[in-house]
């Protein structure tokens, strides 16, 4: 076990975790009527606008805790040990949490979900 990559993966995903509770208790909450998705801009941000920053802010999430992942098990494995697979398979599913993010914030309006898509279906391909 390399003690310094899983500590690393520890708190990559502890800040994962803290981006997102912070960003709904200290952001979002504020601009929600009554919906999980926000939507309130108020005088400064369309709907539209608010509905991206909100799934942008989650896929960020999403992605730090797929490097996390793929950090945790780096550093339980040699690097000879079948890493190519494994490794395109967690980008793929980090890829494909943050198009379903962009997606569902966005009602599919903004394009990032398709090229998150794109990604992910290419990777699990080429895996």
């Amino acid at each position: 076990m390399n003690w310094f990559i899983f500590s690393a993966s520890i708190i990559a995903f502890v800040v994962g975790l803290i981006h997102t509770v912070l960003g709904e208790v200290l952001i979002f909450r504020k601009m929600r009527r009554n919906s999980f998705i926000p939507t309130d801009g108020g005088s400064v941000l369309k709907e539209s606008n608010v509905r991206i920053l909100w799934a942008t802010w989650h896929a960020l999430t999403a992605f730090g805790w797929g490097l996390a992942l793929l950090l945790f098990w780096l550093a339980r494995h040699s690097p000879h040990e079948g890493t190519y697979s494994l490794l395109v398979n967690i980008v793929a599913a980090s890829m494909l949490a943050g198009s379903a993010l962009v997606f569902i914030g966005t009602k599919g309006r903004h394009p990032g979900w398709a090229g998150l898509l794109i990604v992910a279906i290419l990777s699990w391909i080429g895996g």
